[in-house]
């Protein structure tokens, strides 16, 4: 296999990884209300909410993030995982 073909092969698989998982990593006990508002869906009024529940203490789970969070169930914790948000280091699990 030649260098050009070598370097072909990985770019591809370089771009395969990335296009498969979430492009960045953000830990919800970690980050700031800019971050929470960028992920799709959450918006300023569920970022709020977030803040709010975890000034009383860090999310522990997921489990823990739907039960602390009004309106945040099943659906948009996988929606929020997706975009790479995480519960300590745990991307969502139904």
């Amino acid at each position: 296999m030649g260098a050009l073909a070598q370097l072909r092969l990985g770019v591809w698989a370089v771009w395969l990884t990335l296009a498969s998982g979430p492009v960045f990593a953000l830990e919800i006990n970690m980050a700031n209300e800019a971050e929470l508002d960028s992920l799709r869906g959450m918006g300023p009024s569920m970022t709020a909410k977030v803040l709010a529940a975890r000034e009383l203490a860090p999310f522990l789970s997921w489990q823990d993030v739907m039960q602390r969070v009004a309106g945040l169930g099943k659906s948009k914790a996988r929606q929020f995982s997706d975009q790479g948000l995480s519960v300590n280091g745990q991307m969502f699990m139904p």
